[in-house]
């Protein structure tokens, strides 16, 4: 088969680490494998691929991904590039594509797309005759968790659509046997909290932020990741006198050492899909507290900690107890390593090749 992933960007998160993923896998299965970038501006994740030997091509650096730039070299890339499968990440390739494929025409190309996210701002009620044509334009819709499917199914309210379910999933063995840096601890007391996550606005860093203030001094907190919202939350450690207490990593390759180097790994969000940040941070032998929150409580609930979506105080608190109970957090982090193996990266990425294979059938 012969696959174009479509997304805005490489820049970090769990849909670009997804694509990276999957077009590691099935060029190492024998497809040939193609990214396309709105936004191909530099970043790990891109150089990754590039390394692996996946062709990207990019559209442009910093321009906007709901430019009609973006719709019509994605036109002419699948016109041009005779792909069995085209799979789309996001809002704007999603909607760009579904454009695409009405302009070409043709029963050749089968459109996949994945959905990753439980809500979203076209989840309303005037939206819902475009959501149908778009998602309509698809031969399968994947959702990531089964509340993901639920809400877009109930939002859709079609029959017509192909909409299932394949749970995201992470490289559990490599992350299991990761090694921490201790380097890393250098200078740092002897409580360390870490979150990964992109700095986008369903992500909530700012709670996990004000939790540190109600802590001591021996706790430290890590957080991973970049984009958008990364400046306000460094406004934010200002704000509180936290600078010394609050560590931002910037963008990394070495997540899983990281995770591995902490005492505690924490995802405080407003909303998610299925987080493969979260699945990656139960693996990791440590315990895990999440936010009670759609795409959280789904994986989390009856194995790591969920506490109230933007309760500082009670986040401050189950920190606090994994920290002064090793029996407790041993507890916690070997039922979080046990449910992170339902949610093996092998089984997501086979799911998806017999996908392809049914829909070109």
């Amino acid at each position: 088969m012969k696959i174009l992933y479509v997304i805005t960007s490489l820049r970090t998160g769990g849909a670009e680490k997804l694509v990276v993923q999957l077009s590691e896998f099935m060029k190492n299965r024998g497809h040939e494998v193609e990214v396309a970038l709105f936004d191909g501006e530099d970043a790990p994740f891109k150089r990754e691929l590039e390394a692996s030997g996946v062709k990207v091509h990019s559209f442009g650096v910093g321009k906007s991904v709901y430019s009609p730039k973006m719709l019509f070299s994605l036109k002419k890339l699948i016109k041009e590039g005779g792909y069995d499968i085209v799979h789309t990440h996001n809002s704007s390739p999603q909607i760009f594509a579904a454009v695409s494929k009405a302009m070409i025409g043709g029963k050749k190309t089968k459109y996949i797309h994945t959905e990753h996210n439980t809500t979203g701002r076209r989840r309303t009620w005037y939206f819902r005759a475009i959501d149908r044509w778009t998602y309509g334009k698809f031969a399968r819709n994947i959702c990531i968790s089964d509340k993901a499917y639920d809400n877009l199914a109930a939002h859709l309210n079609s029959k017509k659509i192909a909409l299932q379910t394949i749970k995201n999933g992470a490289d559990i063995s490599r992350l299991v046997a990761a090694e921490p840096e201790p380097e890393l601890r250098e200078g740092c007391p002897r409580n360390v909290v870490v979150m990964v996550a992109a700095f986008r606005p369903q992500k909530d860093q700012d709670t996990l932020v004000r939790a540190m203030r109600l802590l001591g001094d021996d706790y430290c907190l890590w957080l991973v990741g970049g984009d958008q919202r990364l400046e306000e939350v460094k406004a934010l450690a200002k704000e509180l006198s936290l600078e010394g207490r609050v560590r931002f990593f910037g963008v990394r390759t070495d997540v899983p050492q990281i995770l591995k180097t902490a005492d505690v790994v924490v995802m405080s969000s407003h909303y998610e899909g299925l987080s493969l940040s979260s699945i990656e941070g139960m693996a990791v032998g440590k315990p895990f507290i999440a936010s009670d929150v759609d795409g959280l409580r789904e994986i989390v609930s009856g194995a790591g900690i969920l506490f109230p979506e933007g309760d500082d105080k009670a986040l401050a608190s189950e920190i606090e107890k994994v920290c002064s109970d090793s029996d407790y957090a041993k507890k916690v982090a070997e039922s979080c390593l046990e449910r992170a193996w339902e949610y093996d990266f092998g089984k997501m990425a086979h799911a998806y090749e017999n996908v392809y294979k049914e829909v070109l059938r």
